[in-house]
């Protein structure tokens, strides 16, 4: 199985893996910015992808960004069939402001399976018949707390 990308700037960086076992593709800033202490940017990647039939690309954050500044991302679904550039939602949950600059590894894109049944609207009765379960409708916390 391949993973097609498309470099649409002279400053994009293809996905690169960390290692031969990692889940993700680190996808790179194309551009110099700044996310505001508290704050949020939208920061391009330069980037196009084509999705493999029936999987998606999460948009996730590294964990070194997470922990040491504080930085996650935000509205990271790029459909299969969604050809435009892929840009990274970055949220800076820190006081300090955060520097990115360009070729900076900001995300990564995770590659996951997707099933897309088709909706089937119940009517109260075989609503009644699918919620018979031990738990039902119970909550947060209902089925205990350790």
């Amino acid at each position: 199985m391949s993973f097609p990308v498309r470099l649409l700037t002279a400053d994009a960086t293809a996905p690169t893996r960390g290692s031969p076992l990692s889940a993700g593709y680190d996808v790179y800033a194309s551009e110099n910015t700044t996310v505001p202490a508290n704050g949020r940017v939208l920061v391009s990647t330069g980037l196009a992808v084509v999705c493999p039939e029936n999987t998606y690309a999460r948009v996730a954050p590294r964990s070194g960004l997470a922990v040491k500044a504080g930085i996650s991302t935000g509205a990271g679904v790029v459909d299969a069939d969604y050809r435009g550039e892929v840009k990274v939602l970055l949220f800076n949950h820190s006081n300090v402001d955060f520097t990115v600059n360009k070729g900076d590894r900001i995300a990564q894109l995770i590659l996951e399976r997707i099933v897309t049944p088709d909706v089937v609207v119940l009517d109260d009765k075989q609503w009644e018949n699918v919620c018979n379960t031990e738990r039902g409708a119970g909550g947060f916390g209902s089925t205990g707390t350790n």
